[in-house]
Parts: structure tokens; C-alpha cells; sequence
């Protein structure tokens, strides 16, 4: 992408060197109109002093004279259309004629001035004509001198000393003539020509200082005029490059999200009634190139990427879009057969692995669609973001539409994001609580809190369904606060009502989302000790992944443990690192996954991988607990094998605290009777 021009700085004047030089310029232009707009006056004028000279019989010198000023007017005439070389930094009209290998502007003007001296040398040479100015026309000639004289002046303010050139010869022998002749009516005269020159050379000084000036002022208006043209042609440019800048993703060019949102719903509103599809495509396996190669070949994967999409979809005449990181949105009109959009989706899939030359592996790509002829652009996107989820989450590489199914799930997921801060403040979101008892004795080890919140709408809502809309809404921390609130009120309750659950402790789980967040040690240790309550009664539930995540995870997973909060990793077996999490310095406990248990009896394999894991945590004095116990089967077998801790429907059911709390009472009551008997 270019950069934005610099706005030049507008000075307060033009740079004195260029301005003389376009005053220069100006005199010589001007001068050589004024000369040529003269030269006809001087033939005339020529003409006529030529006629009064043949009247009083001076054919031969009149004519002489005639042929000399016409050839000298000639020679002015032929001057003034000599191109000259343009001064540097002034522009000129195109009818000026100039050339580079033309001579100067000064040298112009200095022979402008020679050759109105030449013209003005003619002139004085009337006396030729009248005797000295003593024939009886000498009073004709001496008008026809001083006019032309001051007609020089007149046309000649653009540079003085061309008129002072033509006038000075002329008018000095106009007064050596009269002083020659002698008397005091000649002298008088004489001085009074004397005179007249000098005035007409102080006009003609005045006139070229005037001249000047303003041809300074004009040229210096011109060229400020010039300067605020180029800087708005400069601003112009840059609001137009700061437009597409805020528009267009700056990497591959296509348009950015704000600016896809604009030119979508443009494109929306101009064929009114026509159908409209929306592809929102993701790049998979995309991070594994940024892991692998690096992001430098990361970028260069999608610049590839969108010129591929450009090349697909140039028939569809589509707004193109990077919607951000790896993915990709596509909005085109529907008009026929051909434009069919799981035609189009699947000719994607099958093209992408050829969209890129810089890296050797295969991306895939999962597309959501989304077609409607009357929703807006920001449900298009959404349905085909619903959509693009349900791709990615059955498989990858896939194509998905937006149906009926995603778009109630799509209405959940929204009321359950508007209602949950809603839920949380009114204490809505309620916990029930599911025992792990001992596979031999049945005695009760612990429980494990589990969220419940029944939507008014909805009904059930799961607890990962919870969880995703409170890191989308931004009330991750409040919901946890209340879950280890909750939990905390249920175990002063259960001391209260001297439960034999009083004392036993309790589990929380903890999503990987939340783990990363938030400062879940500073929070959870904070509520325990504004409750009163010890943290050896908490138990943290987390996944393989939270266990081996980052620093900054680790660091509070050991701050809970060093406080006295058991950490058990939930779900064992299933993660890409089941044995690395054991290592860990802050885990006493193991869950293994439900998968593992599911017809223990009946499947060999999962019986050896069950006893491996009994047998590790024995070695690493670190708990197993079997979840998912269905059936008396899958509990024998687990007993067999050696699992001290066992959890299920086939042994308890999640259920409210009271109801858990009568349960736990009955399996004592008759263990109570058998004492007593005894006794």
C-alpha cells in the first residue's frame, strides 16, 4: 500500500529568485505585444511623414527614409517572434513561443531595446526631411515626433528602456536641431523638448516600477493559487487513500470488516427483491502454517487466499471481504442456476489447496451460508457465522447452510447472552450438586457443583452453553463470583444444619476461557476468605489443556494449590497431553472420562487403559476417579481394577442441595439402625 502523500506547507510568498524571474519573463512578453500592437502606428506614420516630404519636393530623401523605417520595423516585427528559453520554475501559456535552446530572456529584452533605438534613430533623422526643422513643415514633423514619442512611452511600460531607446535619439535631435538654428524662440523650444524627455523618461521609469509591482503581485497570486490547488489535489488524495485505508484490510487488500458492512448493504439495496447469499469462510489448519513457518508466510497464505477468492469469484461479481485473522466473507446476488451457493461453496473446497504457492501442506476450509431476500447484513452475517460454527464443529472442510435447527439455536444463544447478567444479579443460576463416593465402602468423599440455570423461554440451558455467552457478554467474572459464592453459602448451610455432607468438600469447574481471563486465584481465594471459609473445602476442577497452558496459568493454578485448593483435572485421557498434566506439581486429583467407562466390562482395551491409569495416580499418590458409572457392571469392574473413587447416575444423580442432603442422611440412617441393634 502507498503511503499518504505529505501535505505540502502553503508559504506566504513565492521564492523571491522564481518571482523576479516570472516578472522578467512578464516584461518581455508584454513588450513584444506592446511593440507589435505599435509597429502599424509607425508605418502609418512612416507613410504619411513620407507623403509630406514628396509634397514639398524631397521625393528621393522621403523615400529613402521610408525604405530605412520599414526595414528597421521589419527587423522589430521579425524580433518579437523569436522563441526564447524559458527562465526555470516559470510556466508559460502554450502560444508563447520558446525552446530551450532558445536565447535568454534578457538578451530579448536587451535587443528589444537595440532595435527601438534603431527605431528611434530613424526618426531622428526627420530633420533630413524639413531642413533642421526650419521648412515650412518643420511644424508637422515636430508633432508627428513628439506624438510618436509619446505613443513609445505608452506602449512601452512593461520595460523602460525600450521607449527610452526609441525616444531619447529622436527628441535629442529634435533639440540639437532647434539649439542649432539658434534665436530665442528655438532655444526656448529646444528646452521645452528637453523638457517633455525628461518627462516622458521619468513616466517611463514609472510606469515599468508600476508594471512590476504588479506583475510581482499577480504572479506571486498565481503561484499561491497554484500551491492551494495542489494542496487540495494533495488532501483530495489523502482523504481518498484514508478512506480506503479505513475500508480495506491494509494485508491483502480486500475490504475490511466496517468497510464489507458499508458495501454490503449498498450492494443489499440496489437489486431490490433479488435473493442474496452470504459465504463466510474459514481457513483451516491456518494456524499450524503460522506455528510451523512463522507469520511472515502466515500473511503471505492469505494475500494468496484472496487473490484465489478474486480468481474464483470473478463471474459472481461478489463483495469480497477479510473479516478478520483467517477468515473470509463472499456476498453476491442469486440470479441463476449457476450462482447456486453450495455449487459455489463446494468449488471452494475443492480449489482451496491450490489458492497458495508458499506453503507445502493443504489448507481446508469451512464455509457458512447464509440466504435471504429480505434480512440485512448484520443477521446475514450472524445466520452465517451460526452456521460456519456448525460447519467447523461436525468435521471441517464442510459447508453448512443456516436452517431452521441453527436458527433456533442461534435465538437461544442470543436471549441466553441478553439474560444471564439478568440471571446472575437475580441469583437465577442455580447449582446442584452430584456425590463421588467410595467404589468399596460408599462412603461420600466429596461432590461436585454443577450449574443450572433454567431459562424462562428455553427451559435447561447447558453449563457450556452458560459459559460461552458469559465470555461473549463480558460476565465471565460475575458468573464465576456467583458460582463460588453459591457453593460457599451451600457449605455454611450444610454446617448449619449439621449435614453429614458438613465437612465434605466441594469441586468447581473451571472453563479454560475463564482459566485465561481472569485472575481466577485472586478471586476465588478472596471470596473463600470474605466467607470464612477454608480452602481445603474447595476443590478446582480443570481440563488437561488449562493444566499445561500458559505461565500465567500455571502460576494460578499454583497459587490455589499452595492456598490448600485440591486441583483434580477432569476428563483424563481424552487431551493431547493426558500424561505431561500429571506431572504437575499441583494436581491430587484425576477424572477419568466417562468415554473410558461406557461398557467397562464389555471392552478389553478400555480395561487395560483404566488399569493403567489406577495404577499410575497409586504411583504419583495422586486420586482417581472413575466419572460416568452408568450400571452395577461397570462399578464392578472398577472395584476389580482397583478405582478407590467412583462417580454416576447408577450411584447418585445431580440434584439440588436439599435433596442431595436427604440422600446422604438416608444412606446413614440404616447403618445407624444396624448399630444400634447391635448395641
Amino acid at each position: 500500500m502507498n503511503s499518504v502523500a505529505p501535505t505540502p506547507t502553503l508559504t506566504a510568498s513565492v521564492d523571491g529568485e522564481v518571482l523576479s524571474r516570472m516578472v522578467r519573463t512578464d516584461q518581455l512578453v508584454v513588450i513584444r505585444r506592446s511593440v507589435l500592437a505599435a509597429i502599424p502606428i509607425n508605418i502609418v506614420l512612416s507613410f504619411t511623414a513620407t507623403l509630406v516630404a514628396l509634397n514639398s519636393g524631397r521625393a528621393f530623401d522621403g523615400l529613402c527614409w521610408l525604405m530605412l523605417s520599414l526595414v528597421v520595423n521589419g527587423l522589430r516585427s521579425y524580433a518579437c517572434r523569436w522563441a526564447f528559453a524559458p527562465m526555470r520554475g516559470v510556466v508559460l501559456d502554450s502560444n508563447i513561443a520558446t525552446s530551450p535552446k532558445g536565447r535568454s530572456v534578457e538578451w530579448h529584452l536587451r535587443l528589444a531595446a537595440v532595435l527601438a533605438a534603431a527605431s528611434g534613430g530613424v526618426w531622428a533623422l526627420i530633420p533630413l526631411l524639413c531642413n533642421g526643422y526650419s521648412s515650412p513643415q518643420a511644424v508637422f514633423y515636430l508633432t508627428v515626433v513628439c506624438g510618436i514619442c509619446a505613443g513609445s512611452v505608452t506602449y512601452g511600460t512593461a520595460f523602460a528602456f525600450v521607449p527610452i531607446s526609441f525616444i531619447t535619439p529622436a527628441l535629442l535631435s529634435v533639440v540639437g536641431c532647434l539649439a542649432y538654428a539658434g534665436g530665442f524662440d528655438n532655444l526656448s523650444l529646444a528646452a521645452m523638448v528637453l523638457l517633455y524627455l525628461g518627462a516622458l523618461v521619468r513616466s517611463a521609469l514609472h510606469s515599468e516600477r508600476s508594471f512590476r509591482e504588479g506583475s510581482r503581485l499577480r504572479n506571486e497570486a498565481t503561484a499561491m493559487a497554484a500551491q492551494l490547488r495542489q494542496v487540495h489535489a494533495l488532501s483530495l488524495e489523502a482523504t481518498q487513500q484514508l478512506s480506503f485505508r479505513a475500508s480495506h484490510d491494509s494485508l491483502t487488500g480486500l475490504l475490511n470488516r466496517e468497510g464489507f458492512t458499508e458495501a454490503a448493504t449498498l450492494h443489499i439495496a440496489s437489486p431490490a427483491g433479488r435473493q442474496q447469499c452470504l459465504l463466510l469462510l474459514d481457513l483451516d489448519g491456518f494456524k499450524a502454517v503460522n506455528d510451523a513457518f512463522g507469520h511472515k508466510v502466515g500473511d503471505r497464505v492469505l494475500q494468496d487466499v484472496a487473490g484465489w477468492l478474486q480468481r474464483e469469484l470473478t463471474d459472481l461479481r461478489a463483495v469480497l471481504s477479510r473479516w478478520g485473522g483467517d477468515e473470509f466473507a463472499v456476498l453476491y446476488s442469486l440470479q441463476g442456476g449457476r450462482e447456486a451457493p453450495a455449487a459455489i461453496a463446494q468449488a471452494l473446497i475443492r480449489s482451496i489447496s491450490f489458492a497458495t504457492a508458499h506453503y507445502g501442506g493443504h489448507l481446508g476450509v469451512s464455509i457458512g451460508i447464509s440466504v435471504s431476500d429480505n434480512a440485512d447484513i448484520a443477521d446475514m452475517i450472524s445466520f452465517a457465522d451460526e452456521a460456519l460454527y456448525e460447519a467447523k464443529r461436525t468435521g471441517r472442510n464442510r459447508y453448512q447452510f443456516f436452517d431452521a435447527a441453527l436458527n433456533l439455536r442461534l435465538a437461544t444463544r442470543r436471549d441466553v447472552e441478553r439474560d444471564l447478567l439478568h440471571a446472575i444479579e437475580a441469583r437465577a443460576i442455580g447449582v446442584w450438586y452430584q456425590p463421588i463416593v467410595s467404589a468399596d465402602s460408599g462412603h461420600i468423599h466429596s461432590l461436585e457443583a454443577l450449574m443450572r440455570w433454567h431459562h424462562p423461554r428455553h427451559g435447561h440451558i447447558a453449563p457450556e452453553e452458560v459459559i460461552f455467552a458469559a465470555a461473549n457478554t463480558g460476565v465471565a467474572e460475575p458468573l464465576l463470583r456467583h458460582l463460588v459464592d453459591e457453593v460457599c453459602l451451600a457449605m455454611r448451610q450444610l454446617e448449619a444444619a449439621g449435614s453429614v455432607l458438613a465437612g465434605v468438600p466441594i469441586a468447581v469447574n473451571v472453563s479454560p476461557r475463564e482459566m485465561a481471563q481472569l485472575a481466577v486465584d485472586d478471586i476465588v481465594l478472596g471470596m473463600l476468605k470474605t466467607r470464612g471459609i477454608a480452602p481445603s473445602r474447595l476443590q478446582m476442577e480443570i481440563t488437561e489443556e488449562v493444566a499445561l497452558d500458559t505461565h500465567a496459568t500455571r502460576s494460578r493454578l499454583s497459587a490455589l494449590s499452595a492456598a490448600g485448593i485440591a486441583i483434580v483435572v477432569d476428563d483424563f485421557g481424552v487431551g493431547y497431553s493426558s500424561l505431561a498434566s500429571l506431572r504437575s506439581e499441583y494436581v491430587r486429583q484425576v477424572k477419568i472420562d466417562r468415554s473410558f467407562i461406557l461398557g467397562l466390562a464389555a471392552s478389553p482395551g478400555n480395561v487395560v487403559l483404566v488399569d493403567s491409569i489406577v495404577q499410575l495416580g497409586r504411583s504419583l499418590n495422586i486420586q482417581v476417579v472413575a466419572e460416568g458409572v452408568e450400571t452395577q457392571d461397570e462399578l464392578d469392574a472398577l472395584r476389580a481394577l482397583g478405582c478407590k473413587l467412583v462417580q454416576g447416575y447408577h450411584l447418585a444423580r445431580p440434584a439440588p442441595l436439599r435433596d442431595v442432603m436427604a440422600w446422604a442422611a438416608a444412606r446413614v440412617a440404616p447403618t445407624a439402625a444396624v448399630v444400634a441393634g447391635r448395641a
